[in-house]
C-alpha cells in the first residue's frame, strides 16, 4: 500500500495563490498612480542660469544605447554594461543625488529630474539582469520597483514614482514629460540618445513626442482600426480631456498624412502596451 501522501491539496493551494497573484498583478498594471502634488519641491533659482553636468550620463548613453534597431525602437544593450561602466553609472546617481536641485532654474530641474528617473531605471535592469521585464523586479503583491525608494535628494527619499507622480507631473503639468521619461519596455518612449538640459529639454521633448507617435507603438491607425500606447489611458487627463480632444493632441506631433486621418477619425481607440524589456 502507498502511504506517500497525496500533492494535490497543496497543488490546488499554489494554483489559488499563483491566480490571485495574477488577478492582483493586472490591477495594478490597468491602474495608474495619480499626479499628486509635493509642495518640498516647489520652487527654484531662475537668476541662477548654471547647467548641472550629465558626462558620465552622456557616457553611458553614447556606449549602450543602440539608436539604429531595424523595429525603429531604440534598445539598451543591459547585458553589456561593463563593470567599470557600471560604477560610473552608479558614480553618476551618486552624485545626482547630492545636488539639490531647488537651487536651480527650473529648466534646469526638469532636466535634472528626468535624467534621474532614466538612470534609476537603467542601473536597475542593469543590476538585476538578465530579466524580460523590469516588473519582474519586486517583492511579492508587487508589480515591478515603481515604489521602492532608489536615491536620497535634499534628505528625501524617492521612489520612481515620487519624481514622476509627485514632482514632474504636478509641479510642471506638461505632458510632453511622459515622451521623456523610459521605463525599459518596448512600448516605452525612446530612451534618448543625449542628456537631458536646462537648455535643451523643450526641444528633444517636442522631438521625442513626434517620434513616439509616428512610431505604431504610439499611435497605429491601419484598416479602420485605431490602437495607441495605454501611456495615453493612463495619462489620458495629462494630454486631453477627451477622446475627440486627444486626436488632436496626436495630430500636433504626427506627420502630415497620419494627422489628416487622426483628424477624420471618428472610431474607439484600443490601448495596448508591451512591457518587454527593449534589449536588441
Amino acid at each position: 500500500m502507498n502511504n506517500i501522501p497525496s500533492n494535490k491539496p497543496m497543488n490546488s493551494l499554489l494554483s489559488i495563490l499563483s491566480l490571485c497573484f495574477l488577478l492582483f498583478a493586472s490591477q495594478l498594471q490597468a491602474a495608474a498612480p495619480k499626479s499628486e502634488y509635493w509642495g518640498f519641491w516647489d520652487s527654484s533659482n531662475e537668476r541662477n542660469y548654471k547647467s548641472i553636468k550629465h558626462d558620465d550620463w552622456n557616457h553611458i548613453l553614447k556606449t549602450y544605447l543602440v539608436t539604429n534597431h531595424p523595429s525603429g525602437i531604440y534598445r539598451f544593450r543591459y547585458g553589456e554594461v561593463s563593470k567599470d561602466d557600471g560604477r560610473r553609472l552608479d558614480s553618476y546617481i551618486a552624485k545626482m543625488s547630492r545636488i539639490d536641485p531647488r537651487g536651480y532654474n527650473r529648466a534646469e530641474q526638469k532636466a535634472y529630474w528626468m535624467n534621474l528617473y532614466n538612470a534609476l531605471v537603467v542601473q536597475l535592469v542593469v543590476k538585476n539582469y538578465p530579466v524580460k521585464s523590469i516588473n519582474e523586479i519586486g517583492g511579492l503583491f508587487q508589480r515591478g520597483p515603481w515604489d521602492k525608494k532608489l536615491a536620497t535628494v535634499a534628505g528625501q527619499p524617492l521612489s520612481l514614482n515620487d519624481i514622476e507622480h509627485r514632482i514632474l507631473r504636478p509641479i510642471w503639468k506638461d505632458h510632453k514629460i511622459h515622451f521623456g521619461l523610459h521605463c525599459a519596455g518596448v512600448s516605452c518612449p525612446n530612451l534618448q540618445p543625449v542628456a537631458f538640459t536646462g537648455s535643451n529639454v523643450h526641444s528633444m521633448l517636442k522631438q521625442a513626442g513626434r517620434d513616439y507617435i509616428n512610431h505604431p507603438r504610439g499611435v497605429e491607425l491601419k484598416k479602420g482600426q485605431m490602437t495607441a500606447s495605454s501611456m495615453f489611458d493612463w495619462y489620458g487627463d495629462d494630454f486631453a480631456d477627451s477622446e475627440k480632444a486627444m486626436m488632436k493632441v496626436f495630430a500636433h506631433y504626427a506627420n502630415d498624412r497620419l494627422a489628416l486621418y487622426l483628424l477624420g477619425f471618428k472610431g474607439k481607440i484600443n490601448y495596448q502596451y508591451d512591457w518587454r524589456l527593449n534589449a536588441p
